[in-house]
């Protein structure tokens, strides 16, 4: 793996992962982030804003490869794309690495119709490109769970499958996928098994230590449907090894 990795969204979850592990190999990492941060963990840091566009030149100038792990909301996140694109395009990029999500183009949400968007303008770049879509990060459960706890009856989609994966196993698939010539769609990751949102949810209130009335909730219409048909999962790619058990136990001890 030869020349500069430019990783945006590099302070988030996956971000942070990705960026850990490049190091480790030795790998020229540029991260880019919407605060000054001080140097000396192996990284160069620029500032810049994917929605806004400052910074965004000078983040990609020399850069080989870009990994895209930054993400906001709705349209935002397409516009942020775009000029990622277009500044990535005008230095020479030679890969763009996009993260995506495992289902988008099967459950209707309006944030998931943003992604499809953003893997278009991609697609779309005239760049070498690699889309890696995986299913739900455990940390993204912990959150809609710690916000369900705090409610005095625990809502639960009914119905609903989820294959949690570790975040880690995805940062380590990126990684790979940065060293290579640009693939097009990849391979998607998924978690070690499809589960059912009851099942984590009640293994999160065993974990916590936690008492909640569980809630039911049928989600109406075609997002249930399609959540009920396991939209959001990937059963034929259960290449993930970590549990969300195992997750728990590293949040709980």
């Amino acid at each position: 793996m030869t020349g500069t990795v430019l990783v945006t969204g590099a302070t988030g979850t996956l971000g942070r992962e990705v960026v850990r592990l490049l190091v480790a190999r030795g790998v020229a990492v540029r991260g880019l982030s919407r605060r000054a941060r001080a140097a000396g963990d192996g990284v160069e840091w620029v500032v810049g804003d994917l929605v806004g566009g400052a910074g965004i030149a000078a983040a990609v100038a020399g850069v080989e490869t870009v990994l895209d792990c930054a993400t906001t909301q709705g349209r935002k996140d397409v516009e942020g794309v775009g000029r990622l694109v277009a500044e990535a395009r005008r230095a020479g990029v030679r890969h763009l690495v996009y993260v995506s999500i495992v289902g988008i183009d099967r459950v209707p949400l309006g944030y998931y119709r943003a992604k499809l968007d953003c893997e278009r303008v991609v697609r779309e770049s005239g760049l070498g490109w690699t889309v890696l879509r995986a299913t739900q990060f455990h940390d993204l459960l912990f959150k809609a769970f710690d916000l369900s706890a705090r409610l005095p009856v625990f809502p639960v989609v009914s119905g609903a499958g989820v294959q949690p994966v570790d975040v880690r196993e995805v940062a380590e698939r990126l990684v790979e996928l940065v060293g290579r010539e640009p693939a097009g769609f990849a391979p998607e990751v998924g978690g070690p098994r499809v589960r059912s949102y009851r099942e984590l949810a009640e293994a999160y209130l065993r974990a916590a230590g936690r008492r909640r009335p569980v809630l039911p909730l049928r989600v109406p219409g075609a997002v249930g449907r399609a959540l009920r048909a396991g939209g959001l999962t990937t059963p034929e790619r259960a290449v993930g090894r970590g549990t969300f058990e195992e997750a728990l136990a590293r949040r709980f001890g």
